[in-house]
């Protein structure tokens, strides 16, 4: 399944992270592919999915931001039933792992603060084989270059990046995409 996703970062490699309904209206404008959900709750998200979904692109709920849900793997059973998401993203294994067992696309998400992060994230993605890591902040391409050969599956970049020299320099480190909530970096 993660073979949709790869074809769609390599022909649009910025993805817009949304956090509003102003953002949601922009980044439709943009072309990116891929469209991360960072805000909504349980009466709104369908709308929101439907908005991204009607313009034929892929809608990823990062389950965690999403008022009204759980941190229980009840939440994903919920968008896998009752929205079009093709996909969450989280900072929890439980919710990692049911999503891909219900056939979601996952993108697994780690702040990394510190030297201990390399250990965690070689360990708890090894657990859950996510189809994708999500590294924040991604301004850091040494940081993205070690992470990119210690795990298997494939880094994005989040957070923090802000222009076209942060975009190409995660990109030359080894992730596969950016993500951002800058609608400047969308329309690169």
């Amino acid at each position: 399944m993660n073979r949709i996703f790869m074809d769609l970062m390599e022909e649009s490699p910025i993805i817009a992270a949304v956090k509003d309904y102003s953002g949601l209206s922009k980044c439709l404008e943009s072309e990116s592919k891929i469209i991360f959900v960072l805000f909504g709750d349980i009466l709104t998200i369908n709308d929101i999915i439907n908005k991204i979904k009607d313009s034929g692109r892929i809608a990823i709920i990062h389950i965690d931001l999403i008022n009204g849900l759980s941190s229980k793997e009840i939440a994903i059973d919920y968008i896998k039933h009752n929205t079009k998401a093709d996909g969450i993203i989280s900072t929890k294994q439980a919710l990692i792992k049911h999503a891909r067992e219900l056939g979601l696309f996952t993108v697994f998400r780690f702040f990394v603060i510190d030297s201990m992060a390399f250990e965690n994230i070689k360990k708890q993605s090894e657990a859950v084989k996510p189809d994708f890591i999500e590294i924040l902040p991604g301004v850091m391409p040494k940081v993205i270059k070690r992470i990119s050969s210690i795990v298997s599956m494939p880094v994005i970049a989040g957070g923090l990046i802000s222009d076209k020299e942060d975009v190409m320099a995660a990109l030359s480190a080894g992730a596969v995409s950016i993500s951002s909530t800058n609608p400047d970096v969308w329309f690169m």
